[in-house]
């Protein structure tokens, strides 16, 4: 066999990338990036499902990633030159949130294409239409059109529709004008141009709950592909097979410092929302965020902190301190998250003092709680939920630690928490101010985001101290369900 020189060597690995460029989009969006392009775990997901739709499938996908992972790059800035290539009779509409942005992605396509597309497919640009927003194929019907949301595109039909961040920034997301305008370009004009067998791909940093993905999940018919890629992984099923708390793309530098220092300088209203694709109500569900009251621990940090008449001073006596305790994890599982919490009543008051909230097998669940009781000896009564491996917890503990009560989980989660969220709404209850304890944020994100968020169990472990301090001979939940008619 004759031995290749380098540059034969070099034209043969060429050939194979454009014919493999030719078949596989993955392979494509490397091509056509001259090598400034690096796949990552989930840009080859993506690339997976993308390549159904090149390859004819009528897919309806919904891309959910934070920010800085490569979305557009991947998906608007490439698919489509790559789609047309193999479907030169088809046409793609990209719709952006500004004008701007949507030529950029038309030029970008427009200019693969140009350079591309007869190498690869043996199609060629019009002559005659090749503006950046609106170019087509020589000789076919296809082409594609790139405007901004609200612009005209009367007359133009799409095969495939590309919609990448129709909302510009936190203030666009949180106005209900600009949310309620998208929707109606949705209803009234996107929606109305996808030809019989079309394809959507809705691609988005998610900022609200009610943002375009939010109301196209609860209001339209199509069946969605959800490709939602959280900064840190979560779920037990996530799309990549991650391990919880496992980083996205650490790669880039996205690693588990990153997310900690990121979360702590966005807060964890931000952080839930854009890098773990996890809107929550602005105002609540059951819990409303207006509710919640805080405390300090004296005048001058009040002062100190310039804090509204709102805050108020912690009581130096208090009716009764308890310790309550969500130990609801599996099993099998050793890394799932374990919530105790410390209150006080003073009166009709409620005060929140601490909280441990680790992953933590059943070993350090029992050290927790040891540890917890040495550091509040007056809360003497330790409520402990009666089922999964609490109740192991419970019987391991109760001949060593005085005050271990069980509590019968009664009722549902949701059902447990209207019980107690009048004592929110009242004004009754009380959290340290994040001034003084920052993890407080992360309890009222998940308590506006309950029952929807991705965790519950500091609402749990909330609910069951709240109910059980309740002074009345009839608990809050006993109550909420006699009204209620369960």
């Amino acid at each position: 066999m004759p031995i290749l020189s380098d540059e034969e060597m070099n034209a043969l690995a060429y050939e194979a990338e454009k014919e493999l460029s030719r078949h596989f989009y993955r392979d494509y969006v490397q091509f056509v990036h001259h090598g400034n392009y690096v796949h990552y775990r989930h840009t080859e997901l993506i690339c997976d499902v993308l390549q159904r739709v090149a390859d004819g499938e009528q897919l309806s996908i919904l891309i959910e990633m934070p920010p800085r992972h490569g979305k557009s790059m991947t998906v608007t800035e490439s698919f489509p030159s790559f789609y047309l290539g193999k479907n030169p009779n088809k046409r793609v509409i990209a719709a952006a949130y500004s004008d701007g942005l949507a030529k950029k992605f038309g030029r970008l396509n427009r200019n693969k294409f140009n350079e591309f597309a007869y190498e690869l497919f043996g199609e060629q640009m019009s002559d005659s239409n090749s503006a950046v927003k609106d170019w087509s194929i020589e000789g076919k019907a296809g082409g594609m059109i790139a405007t901004g949301i609200g612009g005209s595109i009367t007359g133009h039909g799409a095969d495939l529709m590309i919609i990448d961040d129709p909302i510009k920034n936190l203030k666009e997301a949180m106005s209900q004008t600009m949310r309620d305008f998208v929707w109606d370009e949705w209803e009234a004009t996107l929606s109305t141009r996808l030809h019989d067998g079309a394809s959507v791909i809705a691609i988005m940093t998610r900022w609200h709950e009610d943002d375009l993905i939010g109301r196209l999940l609860t209001r339209s018919p199509r069946k969605w592909i959800r490709l939602r890629l959280p900064a840190i992984a979560e779920d037990e099923n996530d799309l990549l097979g991650r391990e919880i708390d496992e980083p996205l793309c650490p790669e880039l530098g996205f690693d588990e410092k990153w997310a900690e220092e990121k979360k702590a300088e966005v807060g964890s209203r931000t952080w839930a929302s854009l890098y773990q694709q996890r809107p929550a109500p602005a105002g609540g569900n059951i819990f409303k965020r207006e509710w919640i009251r805080y405390y300090v621990r004296s005048e001058e940090q009040k002062r100190q902190w310039g804090l509204s008449d709102n805050v108020i001073v912690l009581p130096i006596h208090f009716d009764k301190e308890v310790q309550s305790w969500d130990c609801t994890f599996k099993a099998t599982d050793t890394s799932d998250f374990v919530a105790g919490q410390v209150w006080a009543r003073k009166t009709a008051q409620y005060f929140l003092f601490d909280q441990h909230h680790a992953r933590m097998g059943f070993t350090d669940t029992l050290k927790a709680v040891e540890a917890m009781t040495d550091k509040w000896p007056k809360a003497r009564s330790k409520y402990i939920e009666d089922k999964a491996n609490g109740s192991a917890v419970i019987e391991m503990l109760q001949n060593k630690i005085p005050g271990i009560i069980p509590v019968d989980p009664d009722g549902g989660k949701e059902v447990r928490a209207h019980a107690v969220s009048p004592l929110f709404e009242a004004g009754n209850v009380y959290f340290p101010h994040p001034n003084m304890c920052p993890w407080v944020n992360d309890v009222i994100e998940e308590m506006v985001s309950f029952p929807n968020g991705a965790h519950d169990d500091m609402v749990d472990a909330l609910t069951q101290a709240l109910n059980q301090l309740y002074t009345n001979n009839t608990n809050l939940l006993d109550r909420y369900k006699k009204q209620a008619g369960f």
